[in-house]
């Protein structure tokens, strides 16, 4: 009952005030600390609650991260609390290189594997998220000369709410990179939107590979959910990638000890939460495609796919992804976020809408160190002639 909106009574009139809004804290955590049964808990509670899923910082997909990867003190865990009640995450980290130069900052940790740097934060604490996150840095900036914030989504509530904190709090940044990739959003069904999206002709052609490639054995199409044949399902992925060109150039998950426990990890972990769906075409039993989605209601995100490039004539990643637009008939996805690299040849024939990042840098620390990060952030987004 809301008693601030209930009429005086008797002539009698008096206001009725308002509970003020709790004011949060947030604290920069070691990684070792985190894992802790009720913080975990936390973390999933707020994982459900976020602004903006990013299953990238889940806690299933972070802790294998920082087993993994994380092999210094520098990396930390950005803690928001709002009533003692956890409200905002995001991992960071201090470095000294940025993108090849020689500038220490403190920023979102996104790794090799991770695709998108949207913080985990409750829906309504947006804009007290930021705030603190930079009165923290302000405080305590160790070396760093800016904060660095990659592959923010653009017009998200959360890039939204760190603009107007940012002008709230009169503090200088720049956007200091635009880039764009394939996402699926619509609300036509598979066939509709595939029809859409290629000419008759092409799909035409699609259909043709998908029989001639049926010509050479049986060629089934799985989908699986939870940890139902998990573990030969990560090894034979490992298997398939390592076989083509990334494994050629030392680029495979398997090429690299760290890379490889990492995605096993990973994936188990995502089973065992409910947040991950896979896909294989196989003929006579061998995988020639193979993909992985991660289920971060209302979004998937597309996060690995493989294929056998001794069947490339047939196009068996293509085929694989048209089975992959089945997403769209998902009452609890509403859309899909490609991970690919800008510009992709193959995942943009099918998926047709873009999902626009930012990456922003802001200025932290006292006067002259803002200045300073100022004129970097001038420097960076001159004009080039």
């Amino acid at each position: 009952m809301d008693l601030a909106r209930t009429p005086a009574i008797g002539g009698y009139s008096k206001r009725v005030s308002r509970p003020a809004r709790l004011r949060g804290v947030l604290h920069l955590l070691d990684t070792q600390t985190v894992d802790s049964k009720a913080f975990l808990e936390d973390w999933k509670s707020l994982a459900r609650r976020a602004a903006e899923p990013n299953p990238f910082f889940e806690a299933w997909f972070t802790l294998p991260s920082f087993e993994q990867f994380a092999d210094s003190d520098a990396y930390k865990i950005a803690a928001y609390w709002v009533g003692g009640r956890l409200a905002g995450l995001m991992p960071i980290k201090h470095s000294s290189d940025y993108y090849g130069h020689g500038l220490p900052h403190i920023g979102t940790w996104l790794h090799d594997h991770s695709f998108c740097g949207a913080p985990l934060v409750a829906k309504g604490h947006e804009r007290g998220f930021w705030n603190a996150l930079v009165t923290c840095l302000d405080q305590t900036p160790g070396q760093a000369l800016f904060l660095h914030l990659p592959a923010l989504p653009e017009g998200g509530a959360l890039d939204k709410a760190l603009t107007a904190a940012l002008g709230e709090m009169g503090r200088a940044s720049a956007i200091v990179e635009r880039t764009s990739r394939a996402m699926l959003a619509s609300h036509l069904g598979p066939q509709e939107y595939l029809a859409g999206a290629m000419s008759t002709k092409k799909r035409k052609e699609l259909r043709r590979q998908k029989n001639r490639l049926g010509e050479l054995g049986e060629l089934t199409f799985e989908r699986l959910e939870r940890t139902e044949c998990i573990e030969p399902w990560i090894e034979q992925y490992l298997t398939l990638e390592a076989a083509g060109w990334k494994g050629a150039a030392g680029s495979a998950l398997k090429s690299s000890p760290a890379s490889y426990a990492f995605f096993a990890d990973a994936m188990y972990a995502a089973a065992r939460a409910g947040k991950l769906e896979r896909l294989a075409m196989r003929l006579d039993g061998k995988p020639v495609a193979m993909l992985a989605n991660f289920i971060a209601a209302p979004a998937a995100y597309s996060f690995k796919t493989a294929f056998d490039e001794d069947y490339a004539r047939f196009s068996p990643g293509l085929l694989l992804q048209i089975e992959n637009l089945d997403l769209l008939a998902r009452q609890d996805i509403a859309w899909a976020d490609s991970c690919a690299i800008e510009g992709h040849s193959m995942i943009e024939r099918i998926w047709r809408e873009k999902r626009a990042f930012v990456s922003r840098n802001v200025a932290i620390g006292g006067s002259l160190r803002r200045l300073t990060a100022r004129a970097l952030m001038a420097y960076e987004t001159r004009e080039r002639g």
